[in-house]
Formats: structure tokens, C-alpha cells, sequence
């Protein structure tokens, strides 16, 4: 014995309003109580696809979105189907598809045709899957189309050539898994009304369009292989519909269509296929209904000539459709489709890239490096951090990206940098043996001394204060040219006169150094940091001439006025004065506003004025 299996199709007519009217994606969902809910006039365009649209609690979602900008076609169609699962990794379930594809024809996910449609071009294949109106889900016993069918009056014989290829192309795909011994369901809203009495208004020449011969053409009743299950399971029920016309209330009296239907093709799942009467209709399928609740207009409602057509109907214009059906056995094991919304970049996340991954880390441990420095209490060991942190980190990036491993000669300057930094720092030590309450903190540009114990300074945020990753790939000049260099590019309050020629340990006479309380550090132990301070400023600088280029063009932008085209004259400018998201901002209008909102208070002062004298 397996299991139940209940599938939906319903034209939610905008996905983003039917959220709205319950209230949550998942109170949505869950009303239908459904395994398989598919929708169709999503109404969203890639972009527009969000969390609270997409994702919701023991679901998992396939979208397709129109892809045309065709005038009129942007985010009016779009499909989308919900799978009820426990589990979307390692699942049994049936309701968890084994695959998904967005389109049928095969160039949206794989950019290449599928079987059985090499008699039509390219570009008829990418034009019928660019409009979002398909996502196909195999669950393993049966592959499930969720279709929204173009539209197309009967004077428009482009979009009448594009419904027909539409479907020709679709039949086509039909055929082939069938041949290959698939079961195939069909579901969603078609835009046909298959027979007279599928339709309330039809006129004797009614099944002689050619969609609605096409249609009845993939039906058994014509020789063909799908079965239409909602009249079979309700041959002779009239007046059963499933879409009204939302603009002269015609859910009232029932005046509508049915165009929203669920179709079946293949054998049961049954082992004794050669038993007589045995197909998947009569094994498997339960029931099959609509789901007439999910009208807009519902009996007790007040009646349109009864003052009831200023009454808004919240709702689609098209009632749901389901079938529910029986003895479907698990699965083997899988887990979700990469087409599944849990991997949509704008839900998931974009991939990040090697460079963004070693520089988040190269941040986070000159964080941890930086918290390290300031817990110690003499320089020697700050220093002997910071190098160890900065020299691996170059290590991990040399490792980890081949094309900048052959920089040995910047690896060398790296290393005596440090090694020069480790000397100048032991000297320094020996001189501050005698100052026990003193503590060397190495900062970016600068070495200073801060009282071990006591008033505790902050210390200063400077943007200059880590160094990055990026500094280590670009040459310095003063590690290039030695020690004399870097004494000479000393700021001044570090570099003094003679002060090279006591960095031994001897000190100057005179000098505040050789005092307990005040120990100045060898200048050209910062050289590396100031070539820092060097690289920030520039980096200032160049912020500074983006600023300005920025202000510049909003400067032109600003002295462009555009010109009225109804009167070809220059407009005027207005600042939205209205509370909201839009106050504040400046837009144009028409010079001559001003004059015609004169005019009409001048006409309504003189109206006035003349129903004064005139009584009335």
C-alpha cells in the first residue's frame, strides 16, 4: 500500500496579493492542504522573488519568471510550484521531485534542445520558454508540467502563431516521455475551453477553434493519450467553472469557463498491466474537483445592483483545481533540485570567490592579531605577534592563489622587513629595562608608550591602523632602498638630528629617551607602517577626486533642466513636500502649471461670486 498524494493548480492572478489577502506564503499553502500546489500568473520577475514570497516552512518552491521585454509581457506571467516535504535532503518522498527544469525545451537550464524537438529552430524554442509559463518536476512515478497557457484574441495573429507553436512544442515533449514509458500530468490554466459545455456563452461554431480541436485531439475520446480528469471523474456536470471575468461580476451568476484542468497520461503503477480495465485513472485517482470556495464572490455576498459594486472582491478571478490521488509508493532517496528557490542568489546568497574568502580572513585575523598585541606588556612580544600573523597570513594567500606564488623577491622583503623590526625592537627592550611601569604598544604609524596600570587610554581608530592583505602584494619603495631611506622618510617628530648614530643603545646627550618616563623608539622601526600612511593618503586622495568627479555630475545633472513636451519650454523645479519615502526629492513640472491652477481658481471665485449675486 502506498500513500495519498494531493495536487493543486490554482491561477493565483499575482502571488504577491494572494500573500497579502491570507496573510503569510504559508497560511496560503497551507489552506489547500496539499502535497503538490502549483500556481500560475505569479505575476514576479526574477528580481522581485523574496523570502516571504518563495519560502515557506516544510516547502520547497520552483520558480520560472518571464524572461522577455517585450512591451506588456514584463512580470505578467510566471509559474511556480510548492512541494510539501519533511525533509528536502535524503527524502522518500514522492512530493520531493527528483528534478526540476524551468521551461520544457531546454535552453533556459541547460542551453540545449531536449529529444524530440529537432525539427524546430532555436529561436522558436527560447521565444515559448522566455514568458516564465512552464516548470516541469519529475517525482520519479510521473513528470508534472505546471502550465499557464497563452493568450490570444481572435483579431491578434502574432500571439495566436505564438499559442499554437506554444502548444505544438509542448505535445511534442508529451510524446517523447511517453514513448519512453514516463507518466505524465499536466496541470494548470490552459486558456481553452475544450468543449460547449466548458463555456457559458459558447456559439455554435465554438469547437471549431483550433485550440479547442487540438485540445480534444491529445484526449482519449479522440484517439489520443492524455485523460481529462476532472470529466471523467464528472461527465455530465454543466456549469462546473473555474474562471469569471473580473470586470462585469460575473461570479454571480456563474457565467465563466473552465480553462483551468488537470490531465493524465500513462500506465498505473501496478505490476499486472495485462489486467482489463487497469489504467492509472482507475487505479490511482481518487477524486478530482474545484474548489469553489476560493471564489471572490460568495452566496450571501451583497448583489452588485443592490449598492454592491463599489465592494472590493479580494481574491483571484479563477477558483482552484485539485486531484487527489492514492496507493503512490515512496521513492528511493534524494534530496532537492538545484533549481529549488533555496538556491536562488537572491534568497541563498551569492557565491563568494577566492578573493573575498582569503580577504574576510585576512580581516578577521588581523582583528584577533590586533586584540592579541594589546593583552601582552612588552613591545617584544606585540611585535613578534603581529610579524607571525602577518607572515602567515601571506603564506595562506601565496599558497592558496598559484599566480602570485612566484613573488619570492617580495616574500625576501617581507621577511627582512620583519627581521629589522625584531631587532629594533629587542634594542628597544634593553632600553626600557629600567622603566617598569611603562608598556610598548606598536601602532600603525607610530610607537608610544602607555602606563601598564592606572588611567588606561583608548587607544586611537585610525583607518590606517590594520593592514591588509593587499598591501603585502605592492612594492614598497623604502624596503627597496634600505635603512637609509627609511630614516629619511621619517616624519619629522621621529627623526632627529644624530639620532642614527645612537640606535646601539647609547643614547644622545640630552635626549628624553635615556629618561624612565620617556623612551622614543628608533625611527626606522615605523618605516613600514609610514609606507602605510603613504598608501592611505593616496587612497584619500583618491576617494577625494571620486567625490569630487561624483559632485560634479550631479552638479551638471542639475543645471540640466528638461524641456516641457507639450510646450517645448524649459520646466521648473519642485521638492516633495508630502510625508513619505519621497520627501524631499526634487522633480519637474510644466512652467505653465502654475498659470492653469490661476485660471481655475479664478473660474471658481467668479462661479462663486456669480451664484452670490444671481441667488444661487
Amino acid at each position: 500500500m502506498g500513500n495519498p498524494i494531493k495536487i493543486v493548480s490554482y491561477n493565483v492572478n499575482g502571488l504577491r496579493q494572494r500573500v497579502s489577502q491570507f496573510g503569510s506564503l504559508s497560511n496560503l499553502l497551507n489552506t489547500f492542504d496539499a502535497d503538490i500546489i502549483c500556481f500560475q500568473e505569479t505575476k514576479l520577475r526574477r528580481q522581485e522573488l523574496s523570502s516571504d514570497l518563495v519560502i515557506a516552512d516544510g516547502y520547497e518552491s520552483f520558480f520560472s519568471c518571464t524572461r522577455t521585454n517585450d512591451k506588456g509581457r514584463t512580470g505578467y506571467s510566471g509559474v511556480a510550484t510548492f512541494c510539501r516535504v519533511k525533509s528536502a535532503f535524503s527524502s522518500s518522498e514522492v512530493a520531493l521531485p527528483v528534478a526540476a527544469e524551468e521551461g520544457f525545451t531546454g535552453f533556459i537550464d541547460r542551453c540545449k534542445r531536449k529529444e524530440g524537438l529537432e525539427e524546430f529552430e532555436k529561436d522558436e524554442l527560447v521565444k515559448v520558454d522566455s514568458e516564465g509559463r512552464c516548470v516541469v518536476t519529475d517525482h520519479n512515478h510521473f513528470v508534472l508540467f505546471n502550465i499557464y497557457g497563452p493568450r490570444a484574441v481572435h483579431d491578434d495573429t502574432e500571439r495566436i502563431e505564438f499559442k499554437m507553436k506554444f502548444f505544438k512544442i509542448l505535445q511534442k515533449r508529451w510524446e517523447n516521455l511517453l514513448h519512453e514509458g514516463r507518466r505524465v500530468f499536466v496541470v494548470g490554466d490552459l486558456n481553452i475551453a475544450p468543449t460547449a459545455m466548458d463555456r457559458c456563452d459558447a456559439d455554435p461554431d465554438f469547437e471549431k477553434n483550433e485550440f479547442r480541436r487540438w485540445f480534444r485531439s491529445m484526449l482519449m475520446l479522440s484517439g489520443g493519450l492524455f485523460v481529462d480528469v476532472f470529466r471523467a471523474k464528472h461527465p455530465d456536470r454543466r456549469e462546473a467553472y473555474t474562471c469569471w471575468s473580473s470586470s462585469t461580476g460575473a461570479e454571480q451568476f456563474n457565467f465563466g469557463s473552465r480553462i483551468d484542468h488537470i490531465l493524465c497520461a500513462g500506465p498505473c503503477l501496478h505490476q499486472e498491466h495485462d489486467l482489463q480495465g487497469h489504467n492509472f485513472l482507475s487505479c490511482h485517482v481518487k477524486e478530482c474537483d474545484i474548489l469553489t470556495q476560493y471564489k471572490r464572490w460568495k452566496p450571501g455576498d451583497t448583489t452588485r445592483w443592490k449598492g454592491g459594486w463599489g465592494i472590493k472582491l479580494e481574491g483571484s478571478d479563477h477558483a482552484p483545481v485539485y486531484m487527489s490521488l492514492e496507493e503512490i509508493c515512496d521513492i528511493p532517496r534524494h534530496s532537492t533540485p538545484p533549481l529549488s528557490a533555496r538556491y536562488l542568489p537572491m534568497i541563498h546568497g551569492v557565491q563568494q570567490t577566492l578573493v573575498t574568502l582569503f580577504m574576510k580572513r585576512q580581516a578577521a585575523k588581523q582583528i584577533q592579531s590586533s586584540r592579541i598585541s594589546s593583552s601582552f606588556s612588552d613591545g617584544d612580544a606585540t611585535i613578534k605577534v603581529c610579524s607571525e600573523s602577518m607572515k602567515r597570513s601571506f603564506n595562506e594567500c601565496s599558497e592558496s592563489c598559484p599566480s602570485t606564488s612566484p613573488s619570492c623577491s617580495l616574500t625576501e622583503e617581507f621577511d627582512s622587513a620583519i627581521s629589522k623590526r625584531e631587532e629594533n625592537s629587542k634594542d628597544l627592550t634593553d632600553e626600557n629595562q629600567g622603566c617598569p611601569d611603562t608598556t610598548m604598544i606598536l601602532q600603525s604609524q607610530h610607537t608610544k608608550l602607555v602606563p601598564a596600570e592606572g588611567t588606561k587610554k583608548k587607544p586611537r581608530k585610525s583607518r590606517c591602523s590594520q593592514l591588509s592583505l593587499k598591501s603585502f602584494f605592492q612594492k614598497s619603495p623604502n624596503l627597496s632602498t634600505g635603512a637609509g631611506n627609511s630614516s629619511t622618510n621619517a616624519s619629522p617628530s621621529q627623526a632627529e638630528p644624530n639620532t642614527s648614530s645612537y640606535s646601539n643603545g647609547s643614547h644622545a646627550p640630552g635626549d628624553k629617551s635615556s629618561s624612565p618616563r620617556h623612551c622614543q623608539l628608533n625611527p626606522s622601526a615605523g618605516s613600514m607602517y609610514q609606507d602605510k600612511g603613504n598608501d592611505c593618503s593616496l587612497e584619500r586622495e583618491r576617494n577625494n577626486v571620486a567625490l569630487l568627479e561624483w559632485q560634479r555630475i550631479q552638479q551638471l545633472m542639475r543645471n540640466s533642466i528638461p524641456v516641457c513636451k507639450g510646450h517645448k519650454e524649459p520646466c521648473v523645479a519642485r521638492i516633495v513636500k508630502k510625508p513619505g519615502p519621497t520627501f524631499g526629492h526634487r522633480f519637474f513640472v510644466c512652467s505653465r502649471a502654475e498659470e492653469v491652477e490661476n485660471e481655475a481658481i479664478l473660474v471658481n471665485d467668479l462661479s462663486s461670486v456669480l451664484s452670490a449675486d444671481f441667488g444661487g
